[in-house]
């Protein structure tokens, strides 16, 4: 049933992004200004409810909360092409109904412009690889551990978040509702659109890797 899943989705992606944005707020606020605290307060919660919305909701619409995720699952045959721009439409509302849900647990206003610069050719390449890296761990879980995908996303999250300099966004829905909060985890809203141009190329090159490793005979 089409609604149930995208339903899943939306709700998926903004309690994804709620979790973001609440704890990077929570963290700015609780590390005085130390921010290698401030970033460890955003990745312990960020890893942790990945593990949980992918193992509840994974069975009911496979738990993407990506676009990049569902456009990469198409491309490969094992998602249909008439779903996902409803896929996506709920994943990217949902992850600025994230930001919004954020914003009210802190008394914040609902959305704003992101004005923080996450700019540059260094920024753009560490997207493309946290990007590359989700994904090849999601179609490697899938073809080898499928019952350990939920924890191999939380943990490839969870690392990224410290070996990227962007601190891996890896997702388009999330980069977008991430533009609509000044506080830690934003980002100006016009540095946007190159963190998804870098991300979709990073997923594509992710799919192609995956084909020789992960040969479609073999699944």
């Amino acid at each position: 049933m089409i609604g149930r899943r995208l339903l899943s989705e939306g709700l998926g992606t903004a309690l994804l992004v709620a979790t973001v944005v609440g704890s990077g707020i929570m963290a700015e606020r609780l590390a005085g200004g130390n921010q290698a605290v401030a970033l460890l307060g955003n990745t312990i919660p960020t890893g942790a409810i990945l593990v949980v919305l992918i193992s509840i909701l994974g069975p009911v619409s496979g738990a993407h909360f990506n676009p990049a995720v569902t456009l990469v699952f198409a491309a490969r045959g094992d998602f249909a092409w008439r779903e996902v721009l409803p896929y996506v439409a709920v994943q990217c509302a949902g992850g600025v109904a994230g930001t919004a849900i954020a914003h009210a647990m802190f008394d914040l206003t609902p959305l704003v412009v992101g004005i923080t610069g996450r700019d540059g050719a260094a920024q753009w390449f560490a997207e493309a690889v946290a990007t590359f890296t989700l994904l090849l761990a999601i179609l490697g879980g899938i073809r080898y551990v499928p019952h350990a995908v939920p924890w191999l996303v939380g943990l490839t999250i969870t690392a990224a978040y410290w070996f990227t300099s962007s601190t891996s966004f890896a997702n388009p829905a999330v980069t977008l509702a991430r533009g609509f909060t000044t506080t830690f985890s934003g980002i100006a809203i016009n540095h946007v659109p190159a963190f998804v141009a870098a991300q979709l190329v990073g997923a594509a090159g992710a799919a192609g890797v995956a084909t020789v490793l992960f040969p479609t005979s073999e699944r």
